[in-house]
């Protein structure tokens, strides 16, 4: 039977009052403030009562967050949630529709597990998913209690769940994203003491050296040939521009101007093609 102590709006507060299977002394009964809330128009005397009905019924919602504690956040944050359901619970109540704990127990526990579904994944996942991995985890751990602790397989889980095999992979693999491994964190087979982040790679410059090039090549194909030839003994040979002046019988100065004004349309022709691919990009994406 369950013992509802009657901590507010009773004739007789320390009476308990008895049904259901267990004992419970934070179901106060405040049937008759939640008709006068009900009654009450929008005000400071409507949020006193919604006040303080929150304040009595705090310890079922804390209650109930209880039972969330150890899966990987702090009892205080889930009591922080579970007040939000309660403050809902209280707002969307219908005195003419049952007891309030009937509504608020549901009301409060969704909201956690919905906490727990949204803000608790390291990595987002769809709710189909989600909803994959609570049937592979319970299979799993009742299958492991059943059979002496042994892991049991993926063909065992599907057996158990009547998912397939496909789905108790998607499952299992859902189990290893509620939560992530710091890049700082050491590797377990490793006995140098390196970290995750040690097996990374690293950005090749030499791709963009290869990226460069490609994008030049267009711009070079279309200089005139004096302007090509002078490009490749500075950049290719290595020719200082006193000796390109001597071999092709200009000045030193105008060779160091044809290098520069080369250069700069060359650059300018491959910034602007670049500009181009990413609107025809935008363009194709968003059509």
């Amino acid at each position: 039977m369950l013992v509802e102590t009657s901590a507010h709006g009773s004739d007789n507060p320390a009476q308990p009052r008895v049904s259901g299977g267990r004992v419970h002394n934070d179901a106060p009964d405040t049937a008759a403030d939640f008709h006068r809330l009900a009654a009450l128009p929008d005000g400071p005397e409507r949020q006193a009562v919604r006040d303080e009905l929150t304040r009595a019924w705090l310890p079922m919602a804390h209650r109930i967050a209880g039972r969330f504690r150890n899966r990987g956040e702090s009892l205080e944050d889930l009591r922080q949630v579970a007040a939000l359901g309660l403050v809902k619970a209280i707002d969307r109540y219908e005195p003419g529709r049952g007891a309030f704990e009937s509504y608020a127990v549901p009301t409060v526990t969704g909201e956690i597990k919905r906490h727990f579904r949204d803000r608790m994944w390291a990595l987002r996942v769809p709710r189909r998913v989600q909803d994959l991995r609570n049937k592979v985890r319970i299979a799993r751990r009742e299958l492991t209690q059943t059979s002496g602790g042994s892991t049991p397989s993926v063909a065992e889980i599907a057996a158990h769940t009547g998912l397939t095999e496909e789905e108790v992979k998607a499952g299992l693999e859902a189990l290893d994203s509620f939560s992530t491994l710091s890049l700082d964190a050491e590797m377990s087979s490793s006995d140098d003491g390196f970290s995750l982040a040690d097996t990374i790679g690293g950005c090749e410059e030499a791709y963009d050296v290869v990226i460069d090039r490609e994008a030049a090549k267009e711009g070079l194909r279309r200089l005139p040939e004096r302007e090509r030839t002078i490009l490749y003994l500075r950049f290719f040979e290595d020719m200082t521009q006193s000796r390109i002046a001597e071999q092709l019988g200009i000045s030193q100065m105008h060779v160091s101007r044809l290098i520069t004004r080369c250069c700069a349309r060359v650059r300018d022709e491959a910034l602007d093609r670049s500009t181009e691919a990413e609107q025809h990009g935008d363009d194709g994406r968003s059509a």
